[in-house]
């Protein structure tokens, strides 16, 4: 017997066990309340519109992430503490976020999401000094080298949402937070967040 294996499980009352749980760390912009209704009425319609069978998501949970910092068993302080310090270097002025797209990405449970056609240059130069910033901090492993922005507002059942275009939802951009969530758990644990300097 792996008694390993066993220590990583909790008994649940019925005298099972339930499965180990996965913290997730990343960066994202997360969207204000304004914001987040548009996208919910987005992407109700792009629901509605092609019939998906799909498990949609709370608009609480909105987000456009920026880098993943990886899953881990546990809530890795380190890496929370490491993150943070890298982030606090990083000097960005508020920019425009524009989604004008509903598209899906493939995978087991694809994502449907909501796009932009155009990246601001501020968006990307965020994104390219956060990543030189953590890959300083030692935290290089974890970062995708890719960057494709993008609001998942639901997952999938059945076939693929046709790409379309969707009424523009403008978000003023004006800062960017580090994430904590337990997979498959409740709302988002904001760790900490930094407001761009006014230009």
């Amino acid at each position: 017997m792996n008694r390993s294996s066993s220590s990583d499980r909790q008994p649940d009352l019925l005298g099972g066990h339930t499965p180990p749980q996965v913290h997730r760390l990343f960066f994202a912009l997360m969207p204000g309340d304004a914001v987040a209704r548009r996208i919910e009425a987005a992407a109700s319609q792009v629901a509605a519109e092609q019939q998906l069978h799909a498990r949609m998501i709370r608009s609480s949970r909105y987000h456009a992430t920026l880098h993943f910092l990886g899953d881990h068993p546990m809530l890795r302080e380190d890496i929370a503490k490491a993150a943070t310090a890298a982030a606090a270097k990083v000097q960005a002025q508020p920019f425009e976020l524009v989604l004008d797209a509903a598209a899906a990405f493939h995978g087991r449970e694809p994502p449907c999401v909501l796009r932009c056609s155009h990246i601001p240059e501020g968006l990307q130069r965020l994104w390219n000094d956060l990543q030189q910033a953590l890959s300083l901090a030692g935290l290089g492993r974890h970062l995708s080298r890719q960057f494709t922005p993008h609001v998942t507002f639901a997952y999938s059942r059945g076939r693929l949402p046709e790409p379309m275009a969707i009424e523009p939802i403008s978000w003023r951009v004006e800062g960017f937070s580090l994430v904590h969530s337990v997979v498959g758990g409740g709302d988002y644990r904001i760790l900490d967040a930094w407001r761009f300097q006014a230009p």
